[in-house]
């Protein structure tokens, strides 16, 4: 779904913090959504810490950087980081190219995959939240 020139896919699942998940057979994919990085600019780096690391929902666990920007990467659930996209260490750009495919960040095994719940979803909480953001950061 497109909302004001930003591509905010309605199945996907998002954190406040504008990153993005989706549920692939009980795991968590996460990255950063299209409002996020074209608000940043062309992403330089972005940590990731090792796997095995244990999450705590709402709490920071990375960060990413632009040019102009350093943002927190907060967990999106209570879980286990099970992948980091190796990729991003030298193309941290795939973010602004394809932040919904090749640009993902992480993959996260859920404690309890009813967390998402928690997330903003479907499509008229989507739109709303979107449009206070545009509202908030103009």
């Amino acid at each position: 779904m497109e909302i004001e020139g930003y591509n905010m896919p309605e199945e996907l699942h998002y954190e406040e913090h504008h990153y993005w998940v989706r549920v692939e057979g009980g795991i968590l994919i996460m990255g950063m959504d299209d409002f996020a990085q074209k608000m940043a600019g062309d992403i330089v780096f972005v940590q990731l810490p090792f796997e095995g690391k244990k999450l705590t929902q709402g709490k920071k666990f990375s960060s990413v950087e632009s040019g102009k920007w350093v943002g927190s990467i907060f967990a999106p659930v209570h879980g286990e980081l099970l992948q980091s996209n190796s990729k991003l260490e030298t193309t941290p750009t795939l973010i602004n190219h394809d932040c919904y495919g090749e640009g993902w960040i992480f993959k996260i095994r859920p404690d309890d995959i009813n967390d998402i719940k928690s997330l903003i979803n479907g499509a008229e909480a989507i739109k709303e939240w979107v449009l206070a953001d545009i509202d908030k950061y103009k």
